[in-house]
């Protein structure tokens, strides 16, 4: 993508030359891969070329992004080593073949995979909680989506209370499994309304008008690897290797935006008036709250949105003063994938 695209595009932006990049996306026929680019065309992004890498199969295909039509490469290492920013939103075994060397070779890897995050030498970063863990390093960790969802009201309120213990369970679109988990979620309804079979090949079990209570394979402890994810991952990004953290992760029959219910036990007595102005003003959350209208988060209104929606506050009767309930919804494509990770980018700028 030619310099002269972006100048004339964002001509409303100052961007000075010396901050321009050489990104590229590899993955960017899958749905986060297609995120990424809109949230780059939104944001204005600053380059000065950005490529489309896949593999020999797609190589050559033309596609229509934000940017006009344009050409997928095929991935070389080659190719690669010549960018500034690379954004990987494949598989865990093509990110540990190639994000380290490509790291050592000065391209900043942000890695929307798992393959990293459980690495002590790779930081993870939600960018509004420790963006200063990014420092000097070129290979950086994307959280899981439900994850960086739940941290964003999550770490304001730690700031201001502590936390003895958190509790979640999840509510989790089909968008959590990729493009072919909401297609499977839609073509599925469309068989199951029209009295036909209903199939499941993504999913353990159909998923129209069903509540499937396993994500991703069981560990030995009788959580789920999609469970565990939210407990070891809070603690590396919260810098709380010890906080104890339970999550019970249920898959829904909804497209993109994950929900939560959440209840912690804090260090400090809760005050509900308090939280609210907290919630108010933390960056990338909104405060959605007022349960006599109606009003609180959904995954149809967090949709497609940049902020994650909390609302349903209230003090928590087992813990009593030292109790917070509430409720959370973000679009699972962008907190939880694409944005984070543009966020991530423009932190290094």
């Amino acid at each position: 993508m030619p310099l002269e695209f972006f100048l004339k595009n964002h001509c409303n932006t100052l961007v000075f030359i010396s901050l321009m990049k050489k990104i590229g996306i590899v993955g960017v026929t899958g749905a986060v891969g297609q995120e990424l680019l809109q949230v780059l065309f939104e944001r204005k992004f600053p380059f000065s070329e950005l490529v489309l890498l896949a593999s020999e199969r797609s190589a050559g295909k033309t596609i229509k992004t934000p940017f006009g039509e344009m050409v997928i490469e095929e991935f070389t290492r080659e190719r690669a080593e010549k960018l500034d920013i690379l954004f990987l939103a494949v598989g865990g075994d093509f990110s540990k073949e190639h994000a380290p060397y490509l790291a050592e070779k000065g391209v900043l890897v942000i890695d929307n995979s798992s393959a990293f995050r459980y690495d002590d030498a790779v930081p993870l970063i939600v960018p509004a909680i420790n963006a200063s863990a990014i420092g000097d390093h070129k290979l950086i960790a994307n959280p899981n989506c439900t994850t960086a969802i739940l941290g964003m009201p999550l770490f304001p309120i730690y700031q201001e209370l502590g936390l003895k213990r958190v509790i979640v369970s999840t509510y989790q679109a089909t968008s959590g499994a990729g493009a072919a988990g909401m297609a499977e979620l839609e073509t599925e309804t469309r068989h199951f309304l029209a009295g036909g079979l209903v199939k499941n090949e993504v999913f353990a079990h159909p998923i129209p008008f069903n509540l499937i209570p396993q994500i991703d394979v069981f560990q030995s402890n009788g959580y789920t690897k999609e469970e565990m994810k939210v407990t070891w991952e809070t603690r590396k990004i919260f810098n709380l290797p010890s906080l104890p953290i339970s999550c019970t992760a249920v898959r829904i029959p909804t497209f993109r935006a994950h929900a939560e219910s959440v209840t912690i036990e804090t260090e400090k007595p809760v005050n509900i008036e308090k939280i609210r102005e907290i919630l108010s003003a933390a960056p990338g959350v909104d405060l959605v709250d007022n349960p006599e209208k109606r009003e609180y988060p959904m995954p149809l209104n967090a949709t497609k949105k940049y902020n994650v929606e909390v609302g349903r506050l209230r003090k928590n009767d087992v813990f009593g003063d030292f109790g917070l309930d509430f409720f959370v919804c973000g679009d699972q494509l962008l907190r939880g994938a694409a944005l984070n990770a543009v966020e991530i980018a423009e932190e290094t700028l």
